[in-house]
């Protein structure tokens, strides 16, 4: 039974039992040599003895608590035996990179793909008895956040909108619940089941808790899993995928295997776009004893917004990105070219430069300097403040070892000695030769968009155009203000590719 319904012996037609309720005639007098085949095949991919036998080790691997969604689906759009469409509605059909298709099981034919803006709610009979209301959409939350990280796709949770107007319609039932074709088994094996861009369903005799908790079963990661079959993943037999048909408790964060995020990635594009500037924030703070403490996190500015990465949580702060004129006072509102924090033992000087131009932050009151205790007056010329140095520049990187602030200009650098505060001899150079290249060949060599050292990292990261962050990072954010949402153009998102310079003693 295990091997037929999820897909072993032959594949499901899943998507066509949300709609239709068909269900496969199983005779067990012709199913043996496909069964024996079928049951090697589970043992190979769960890393089991591969005997053909069922024994008591694949027992127990059959009886984990797992996704209710065959391993093994017929593709969408398979012919059935007598000639008709194998998906349902008619008009279900794999959305093109950068798309996505807004048919759902509730919905109509449409006439072509929709904005990547998906809108989701939980069922006004569905909600758990488990969990308060508020951790449930909570939770959820995060969960379609996970995968608009990495992808050009936004969720909004619309409390509002008609049925037929809500992209996925989650909920929680029992046994036989919202109206589904499929039956829930009680607690036990199955804990939830979705559709390919339609509804997600969580058997509510299980015991789901919040991610917080270590008893009982994620519903964070359950959904995780889940959605990623309503975007069109299928299960991966893979150590580390969140698409493991088995539920396998996780550490305390959960993140996206890398597998996980090249998948969905193929089904929907990547986000691309370049940054004005990138750096890690150094702020002093006074802990309850009156000692002092360093806090920091990583910005991205991109014209007239900027983003906050939470490093220790490994994403961006939730609801950004946030206007630079509201979240940064005083500094230029748009299209910064640099920022520098030159951090000596009788120096602490935040620095943003724009034009020929620059304009020094005043960190504890957190707002730009109109004039500072030693009487400069600010905004200062580049040339003013670094002689030998013209705007505008590139961007600019601080070595903390050697006190030498970095400019870069085109193909060059020009260093500048900020003890001595004077350039020095011999320089510009070619940024290639200061700064070689780990691999071979792999290098930007020129017109940089950002540098900067990452103090969780112990690494200079450099980023040009659309060859910068990779996939592996945590952006965009989910979020009202996420740049997935405020720029239609998905050009217009986040970078590819990072490339590293590891420091050295330069």
């Amino acid at each position: 039974e295990y091997l037929v319904k999820y897909g072993w012996t032959k594949p499901v037609r899943w998507e066509l039992l949300a709609f239709r309720g068909v269900t496969e005639e199983v005779r067990p007098q012709e199913m043996k040599p496909q069964y024996v085949n079928a049951l090697r095949s589970f043992q190979k991919a769960n890393g089991l003895p591969v005997t053909g036998i069922l024994d008591m080790a694949t027992t127990d691997a059959m009886n984990k608590p797992r996704c209710g969604v065959p391993d093994h689906k017929t593709p969408d759009n398979e012919p059935e035996p007598d000639g008709g469409e194998g998906r349902a509605p008619p008009s279900r059909t794999t959305p093109a990179p950068g798309t996505v298709s807004k048919a759902g099981p509730t919905h109509g034919p449409t006439t072509g793909p929709t904005p990547t803006r998906l809108k989701w709610r939980i069922l006004a009979e569905g909600y758990s008895s488990q969990l308060s209301v508020e951790d449930q959409r909570l939770i959820l939350r995060l969960a379609f956040r996970m995968w608009s990280e990495v992808t050009p796709l936004t969720f909004q949770e619309d409390l509002l909108a008609s049925g037929s107007h809500i992209d996925i319609k989650l909920g929680f039932g029992t046994k036989r619940h919202l109206g589904c074709s499929q039956v829930f088994d009680g607690t036990g094996r199955e804990y939830a089941h979705a559709w390919r861009l339609g509804n997600i369903h969580f058997d509510d005799d299980e015991h789901f808790v919040a991610p917080t908790s270590t008893e009982g079963i994620s519903l964070l990661k359950v959904a995780v899993h889940e959605i990623g079959h309503v975007l069109g993943l299928p299960h991966m037999q893979r150590a580390g995928s969140i698409m493991q048909p088995n539920y396998i408790p996780h550490a305390s964060t959960l993140e996206l295997d890398w597998e996980d995020r090249k998948a969905i990635q193929k089904i929907y594009g990547v986000c691309k776009g370049n940054f004005n500037t990138v750096f890690d924030w150094v702020r002093r703070e006074y802990n309850q004893l009156g000692e002092v403490t360093y806090r920091y996190n990583t910005y991205f500015f991109r014209k007239s917004w900027y983003w906050m990465y939470e490093n220790r949580k490994n994403r961006t702060r939730y609801g950004d990105p946030i206007p630079l004129s509201v979240g940064w006072r005083g500094i230029p509102p748009s299209n910064l070219d640099a920022f520098v924090h030159i951090w000596t033992w009788n120096k602490d000087t935040t620095l943003f430069f724009k034009g020929t131009q620059y304009w020094r932050y005043d960190n504890d009151n957190d707002r730009v300097y109109t004039e500072d205790w030693k009487g400069n007056r600010y905004p200062k010329l580049i040339t003013q403040g670094f002689p030998g140095i013209e705007g505008p520049i590139d961007t600019v990187f601080f070595n903390k070892r050697d006190h030498i602030i970095y400019f870069f200009k085109g193909y060059n650098v020009t260093a500048f000695n900020t003890d001595q505060n004077a350039r020095l001899d011999g320089w510009p150079k070619r940024i290639v030769d200061v700064f070689p290249p780990v691999v071979p060949g792999d290098h930007p060599l020129g017109n940089l968009d950002s540098v900067y050292f990452s103090y969780s990292l112990s690494a200079v990261f450099m980023f040009k155009d659309a060859e910068g962050l990779d996939s592996d990072t945590r952006l965009p954010a989910s979020s009202p203000w996420s740049q997935c949402q405020f720029q239609r153009d998905p050009t217009y998102l986040l970078p590819r590719r990072i490339v590293v310079f590891l420091t050295s003693d330069r």
